[in-house]
């Protein structure tokens, strides 16, 4: 019999949660439990109504997000808020969500995940945040269009389109970066340029982003918020699966970002 709290135990330990800095949002770790034996494992990129109904449908009475029930911050719980913890109860659907721990994980993370879909092989850190590093980063000889070709194609397997800054034909990516989901902030343009990163990849970033890009030779690749984080949640779903003898399933709920 897999309850919840071995499941959750095992799952903290992988990823160093308890180690792990994060936004109080965030929230790390086990965030609802439930009464009955694990059967079936549910992973989602964010928690939702539309990733609960599916774990349902699924069968699902564990579902593994990486954007938890608490992101929004404080809520009252009326209206959509309670009527996502009445379908969890109602259910008995534990929930369990991995941010950061997640991201940086160096074979289940988005990261380093993303990395291989794209065909880069990760050889340093990347995005320092509270003394931990939670991207990758790595060199190559690569024209710059074909690395964002293939990171278009990965996008839109997760019904996300691809954004470039100004790629200039037969220019070539040799030193690279990847923060997934909101990368490209101030810490990690300042940190790529400081690297001497020539091609930064991320989910998404603010609009000076690419004007920052032009005036410091950086091009960005901006994948998809959404796209860049699928890959962790399936992974870790899978993962605990295979251990426990468990089916797990990837619920599609893209945002569009």
């Amino acid at each position: 019999m897999t309850t919840i709290h071995a499941l959750a135990e095992y799952a903290d330990d992988l990823l160093q949660t308890r180690a792990t800095p994060d936004y109080p949002s965030a929230l790390n770790g086990l965030q609802l439990e439930n009464r009955s034996e694990i059967t079936g494992i549910a992973a989602a990129v964010d928690f939702s109504t539309r990733a609960i109904n599916g774990a349902i449908a699924a069968n699902a009475n564990l579902l593994v997000v990486h954007h938890g029930m608490f992101w929004e911050g404080l809520a009252r719980l009326s209206g959509p808020t309670y009527g996502r913890l009445r379908l969890l109860i109602e259910n008995d659907v534990a929930v369990y969500s991995s941010h950061l721990p997640l991201d940086r994980h160096p074979t289940l993370g988005n990261n380093s995940l993303l990395a291989k879909q794209l065909g880069l092989e990760p050889s340093a850190p990347f995005a320092g945040f509270e003394g931990i590093f939670i991207g990758v980063g790595g060199e190559t000889e690569i024209e710059t269009v074909t690395l964002a070709e293939r990171a278009r194609k990965f996008a839109k397997v997760y019904g996300g389109e691809v954004q470039t800054t100004p790629i200039t034909k037969h220019r070539v990516t040799k030193r690279w970066a990847i923060c997934t989901g909101a990368g490209a902030s101030a810490e990690t343009l300042n940190e790529a340029r400081e690297m001497k990163v020539d091609t930064l990849i991320v989910g998404e970033g603010p609009h000076w982003s690419a004007v920052y890009a032009e005036e410091n030779e950086l091009a960005i690749i901006y994948a998809g918020h959404y796209a860049t984080e699928t890959l962790g949640v399936s992974a870790l779903a899978e993962h605990l699966g295979e251990r426990y003898g468990i089916p797990s399933t990837f619920i599609s709920a893209p945002t569009g970002l």
